[in-house]
């Protein structure tokens, strides 16, 4: 006798969110099955190409999305692309606060320049749009913010301190601001990923550009991952996905690793 066909809901029906960094890697891979699982979605990229690539990608699949262009670690840009998303959207429900880099690697004659960009994406960028987020939310249905840590926030990395203070400092970040917009209604909690294939993983691996020293850099991460492989993009999206839907309701506060495993130890 065939098993009766089930009907799955909308998770993210007639929400809207905003996702920086949307683009490409996860936040496209979000981007998309947000859009498919009901959201209105407005991305915010520096790359003008890729972003209208996700709003046509989105649209001819039958989704809603328009995409702003901005250079995040310009503060007020940052800060701008919040009230321009929800202007476009008629409202905000959620801000998946995604942008992000490797910054640089070791600590060691340390470029402060480098350093300075690094920490305006990673830490200040997201400051920023939360920051002007919260008073919007506020007025959203049961509204949520998902920042996008590491698993570099959970444990150590040799390969980048300043990687892993940035988000060690989400992670924290994430955390206090649940226990501040509770009695708001407003969830907030970080992801967590460990290796992801996407177009940014060989500089993860290996700032150099050198491709021989990431290769092998990656494969000795690989050999520490209980489930023996990078994960995909939509893996990642899947997680973001529950995190911000309504299943979520009762979830706040929490860094979820999204790593094979490498973190179970």
């Amino acid at each position: 006798m065939p098993m009766p066909t089930e009907s799955f809901p909308l998770r993210l029906e007639g929400k809207r969110i905003l996702i920086t960094a949307g683009a490409s890697g996860m936040g496209r891979a979000g981007a998309e099955l947000f859009a498919r699982h009901g959201a209105v979605i407005c991305i915010a990229d520096y790359n003008a190409n890729s972003a209208a690539c996700v709003v046509e990608a989105v649209r001819a699949a039958g989704g809603q999305a328009s995409a702003l262009v901005a250079d995040l670690t310009d503060m007020e840009q940052a800060r701008h692309i919040v009230h321009e998303a929800s202007e476009r959207m008629g409202g905000l429900d959620g801000l998946w606060a995604h942008a992000g880099a490797p910054g640089p690697q070791g600590l060691e004659n340390l470029d402060w320049n480098d350093y300075r960009r690094s920490m305006a994406l990673n830490v200040d960028a997201t400051v920023a749009s939360v920051s002007e987020a919260i008073p919007l939310l506020r007025q959203g249905r049961k509204p949520s913010i998902l920042m996008t840590a590491s698993i570099s926030g959970l444990v150590g990395s040799q390969l980048s301190p300043i990687y892993s203070l940035e988000k060690f400092a989400i992670v924290g970040f994430a955390k206090s601001l649940a226990l501040a917009l509770g009695s708001d209604g407003i969830r907030v909690n970080a992801l967590c990923p460990g290796l992801v294939d996407t177009p940014m993983l060989p500089t993860f691996m290996s700032r150099s550009g050198d491709a021989e020293a990431s290769r092998l850099a990656q494969e000795k991460f690989v050999a520490s991952v209980p489930l023996g492989r990078v994960a995909q993009p939509e893996e990642q999206a899947h997680a973001a996905l529950w995190l911000m839907s309504d299943e979520a309701a009762y979830i706040t506060g929490i860094a979820l690793p999204v790593d094979g495993g490498f973190t179970a130890r």
